[in-house]
């Protein structure tokens, strides 16, 4: 047991070590979370609420753009095509991942356009820990600009050529459209390079690729109705044939993950870490950032959801839009 446990190890080792020969493309929709800090000071007098005094505001990448900063932390090239408002939250964005070494040329900006910003107003005591109050989303609107689209098409079928994988990160602003789709899809076809799926509302629409990674709510949804764990086992299976895709990667949270591939029977893997996660925000954008660059890295598809399971265990562990590094996912494995 303890040789093929060790020998498990050092496979899944090999693979990390390869992160940073690959280069992936993410496209997708880029959101800047902000997170605004604050103690409790007194009851308002105006309503019955907590006046907040202001300590101070962090911005970090989420959505697509948190997808490139986890690949970018764990060790890839990386290469980012979406799209910005010229405002201080797309500012702030450009200069996180810029910041990071994340190929940018493909974050297309506009004047016309505001950031997807998500700001989460965290609240407590002065020598307590803050908890997240409220959150205030500002969404940015559809793409109706047929020159920003352009730009958009162009850029990602010029980045195709170079890549070892393609994330599509799809959080429903309107990046991806049906011509990204079908550019990403043929350029794939033709070169072999894998293309994983992240969806919020779309995924039955993204056909043929080789791998998505939905949590177990996502399923439900798309099946319309709430699952138990047999019911999820045959549903699992159904889906990734529905899709095409040659495996699925269904995310339980504190229950692990559940692997479907084709011919073989489900692969279920336990959560590592801590059963209670400190902050699940942007924990999707880590797992689907391992598991594309493991198989990037000629890993199998168990071996990837494997580093994944163990990536997403890290990053719950973290405050905020957070990132894990290749040796804290190595520091994970020997544990």
């Amino acid at each position: 047991m303890t040789t093929e446990r060790t020998l498990l190890q050092e496979r899944l080792i090999s693979v990390i070590r390869r992160f940073p020969r690959r280069k992936v493309l993410v496209v997708g929709d880029s959101v800047a979370d902000q997170f605004v800090f604050g103690a409790i000071s007194r009851v308002s007098r105006e309503a019955p609420v907590f006046i907040l005094r202001h300590e101070h505001t962090e911005t970090t990448p989420g959505g697509a753009a948190n997808c490139a900063m986890n690949l970018a932390s764990l060790g890839a090239s990386v290469s980012l095509v979406s799209v910005a408002g010229e405002d201080e939250a797309g500012r702030a964005l450009s200069e996180k991942l810029q910041g990071a070494g994340i190929e940018c040329s493909g974050l297309i900006t506009s004047p016309g356009l505001q950031t997807t910003t998500k700001i989460r107003i965290l609240a407590g005591q002065t020598h307590s820990t803050r908890q997240q109050v409220i959150r205030i989303d500002y969404e940015g609107q559809p793409l109706s600009d047929f020159r920003l689209r352009r730009a958009i098409l162009e850029s990602v079928i010029k980045q195709l050529a170079a890549a070892d994988a393609v994330i599509i990160s799809d959080y429903n602003y309107g990046v991806v459209i049906a011509e990204i789709t079908d550019a990403i899809r043929q350029a794939a076809k033709a070169r072999g390079i894998p293309v994983l799926v992240d969806s919020r509302f779309q995924l039955s629409t993204y056909t043929g690729f080789t791998s998505a990674t939905p949590n177990e709510e996502e399923v439900e949804t798309l099946l319309g109705k709430v699952l138990n764990h047999g019911e999820l086992q045959r549903a699992g299976e159904e889906l990734r044939e529905k899709l095409g895709h040659r495996a699925l990667l269904v995310t339980q949270g504190r229950h692990g993950m559940t692997l479907f591939e084709s011919g073989v029977e489900p692969l279920e893997i336990e959560a590592v870490g801590a059963r209670e996660p400190v902050d699940g925000t942007g924990a999707g954008d880590t797992v689907i950032a391992a598991y594309t660059l493991a198989l990037a890295s000629e890993a199998s598809f168990p071996d990837a959801a494997r580093l994944a399971n163990h990536a997403g265990g890290l990053v719950v562990m973290k405050r905020g839009t957070a990132t894990i590094t290749s040796d804290e996912l190595i520091e994970s494995l020997l544990r």
